[in-house]
C-alpha cells in the first residue's frame, strides 16, 4: 500500500466500544477494548494477535524489533485513548435549595406520627413507626401505618376506636420523617441508609465508612428527583476538609449519593 511505511500504525475500526490498531510493518493487530462504567476511569484491555503467516521469515532479528516497536506504539495509542475518555465529566445541574412540591405524605418505617384525641386527651401520644411498618396503641393494639397516608391512618384509627370512645375523632400529624438515602460509588460500605434527623452529604458519606482507597470527596454526585426528572449535581467536599467555611448541603429522602474515584 503506498505510504504505508510513513504511517505504520493505522486504525482499522474505531467506535465507542473499542479500537483496533494494526501495525503494517509487522502485521500485528492490537485490540483495545474500552468498557465504560459509572466511574470516570474507563477499563481498557490490550490483547495482541500476530498474523505469523504473513510475516516473511527472512527478516531476521529486525522482525522482532519491528513487532516490539509496533506493539509499544499501540500501547501508546491506548494511553491516549484513556486520557481522552478520562476527560469526560458528569453534567452538573444546580439542585433547588427549597423543599420540593410534595404530594400526600406516605408514611414509612422511622417516621414519627403524633396522635391527638380531642375527646380523650390521655391518649395523646407520639409513635415511631417500627421496621415492620406498625405502631402499638393502647386499647387497639398493633396498627399498620407504613405505606399509608396520614388521612388513611386517621380514618383507620377512628374506625378502630369507635367501640372504645364516644368521641372517636383522631388527628394524625407527621412529627418527624426519616430520610432514606442510597450511598454508592467509591465508599467503604455502600448501601441504603436511614437518618432520623437533618443530615449533610458529608455526614451521610461518613456513615458509610467514608471514601474507600480509590474514592475522592472532590467529585460527589447527588442524584435527586425534581419535578419528575432525575437531576445530578456534582459537589466538591474537599474545601470542608481544608477548613473553608461552606454552606451545608443536606440530603433528602430518595437521594442517591455517589462518591467518585480519583483520577490518579
Amino acid at each position: 500500500m503506498p505510504g504505508a511505511k510513513n504511517n505504520p500504525m493505522m486504525p482499522i475500526n474505531s467506535d465507542s466500544a473499542g479500537l483496533q490498531i494494526q501495525d503494517l510493518d509487522t502485521a500485528a493487530t492490537i485490540h483495545l477494548t474500552m468498557i465504560k462504567y459509572s466511574s470516570p476511569i474507563p477499563l481498557v484491555t490490550l490483547s495482541r494477535s500476530s498474523q505469523a503467516a504473513t510475516i516473511p521469515k527472512d527478516r531476521g532479528p529486525s522482525a522482532g524489533k519491528g513487532r516490539a516497536r509496533g506493539f509499544f506504539r499501540a500501547i501508546f495509542a491506548g494511553l491516549v485513548l484513556i486520557s481522552l475518555v478520562g476527560c469526560e465529566t458528569t453534567i452538573s445541574t444546580k439542585l433547588p435549595e427549597g423543599d420540593p412540591v410534595r404530594g400526600p405524605v406516605t408514611l414509612a418505617p422511622g417516621d414519627v406520627v403524633k396522635l391527638t384525641f380531642p375527646g380523650a386527651t390521655e391518649l395523646n401520644q407520639s409513635q415511631k413507626i417500627q421496621a415492620d411498618g406498625k405502631i402499638n396503641l393502647p386499647m387497639v393494639g398493633e396498627v399498620n401505618a407504613g405505606g399509608r397516608t396520614l388521612s388513611d391512618l386517621q380514618q383507620q384509627l377512628e374506625v378502630l376506636y369507635r367501640p372504645q370512645l364516644q368521641n372517636t375523632t383522631v388527628v394524625v400529624t407527621l412529627e418527624s420523617s426519616a430520610t432514606v438515602v442510597v450511598l454508592g460509588g467509591a465508599v467503604t460500605k455502600p448501601g441504603k441508609y436511614m437518618f432520623d434527623r437533618p443530615t449533610t452529604i458529608l455526614q451521610a458519606i461518613m456513615e458509610a465508612g467514608g471514601p474507600d482507597r480509590f474514592g475522592t470527596l472532590g467529585r460527589v454526585s447527588v442524584i435527586r428527583l425534581v419535578n419528575g426528572q432525575q437531576r445530578t449535581e456534582v459537589v466538591d467536599l474537599q474545601p470542608i476538609l481544608r477548613g473553608s467555611p461552606t454552606r451545608p448541603f443536606y440530603v433528602r429522602t430518595g437521594d442517591i449519593v455517589l462518591v467518585g474515584e480519583s483520577r490518579f
